[in-house]
């Protein structure tokens, strides 16, 4: 439960299952050589430096995202990339603790 739930703040948020129901792709915003030592099965790896030049990409899969990443920092960065641009995305935060979850 994070820190915001805890404390009774924030709204309710879509769970990664809920997203995972909905199709959902992963996106893992790590480095290519990041990703390349250990990545999440069948996620695609878009870095977050070049996520903003992919935004057009992502929309045409027209699917829910889950953006991870190494400790959740990067991906929450993307995340709000991500909803800044209209797609509908989630912070899923480090790769490992989101495999966990799958």
């Amino acid at each position: 439960m994070g820190l915001l739930s805890m404390l009774g703040l924030g709204g309710k948020q879509e769970s990664v299952s809920d997203f995972m129901e909905k199709g959902a792709v992963i996106i893992d915003v790590r480095t290519v050589g990041e990703f390349q030592q250990g990545n999440i099965k069948g996620s695609k790896n878009i870095p977050l430096n070049t996520i903003s030049s992919k935004i057009e990409e992502i929309k045409k899969l027209n699917k829910p995202v889950i953006v991870c990443c190494q400790s959740g920092m990067r991906s929450s960065q993307a995340n709000s990339i991500l909803k800044n641009n209209g797609i509908e995305s989630m912070n899923g935060g480090g790769w490992q603790s989101l495999e966990r979850k799958l």
